[in-house]
């Protein structure tokens, strides 16, 4: 889909993922190595109760499914950035997780008139309908040819 598909209110639902712990545990020590993401032990005495998924990780997890939909890959010039990331409640090993994402608005370029700037909000959810992260993010999608 270009940017003219995606006007404000649009949404879409992404396909589903069962995180493990072994890829909970191989993300950390890569990137986050906090004894709550490395060590299923430890994490027990932790405030968390058990092991839990980096903050960063499961963002990543919820960006691979967006782009995993294929909604508006064809179109993707890039992003900006994203305006907002919020971790609402702990990713463990076993939790299935999916994406809801809304258009929360879609404005035409002004200067180049072969693209936009797509606002987007999604909402990762895990296997009971609860929000584990939500996250704002502006991609620049083409126009659609002719």
């Amino acid at each position: 889909m270009f940017f003219d598909d995606l006007p404000k209110g649009f949404s879409y639902e992404t396909e589903a993922k069962t995180v493990t712990e072994a890829e909970i545990v191989d993300f950390a020590r890569q990137w986050d190595a906090q004894y709550f993401h490395t060590d299923p032990e430890a994490a027990r005495a932790s405030l968390f109760g058990g092991l839990i998924t980096s903050g960063f990780h499961t963002l990543l997890i919820g960006f691979n499914l967006d782009l995993g939909a294929d909604v508006w890959n064809e179109a993707s010039m890039g992003s900006p950035g994203m305006e907002y990331v919020r971790w609402v409640r702990p990713l463990r090993p076993g939790d299935t997780v999916k994406l809801k994402v809304e258009v929360i608005s879609s404005i035409p370029s002004q200067s180049r008139p072969d693209r936009g700037r797509t606002h987007f909000r999604h909402w990762l959810t895990n296997q009971d309908g609860d929000v584990v992260m939500e996250y704002d993010a502006v991609v620049i999608l083409a126009r659609r040819p002719g």
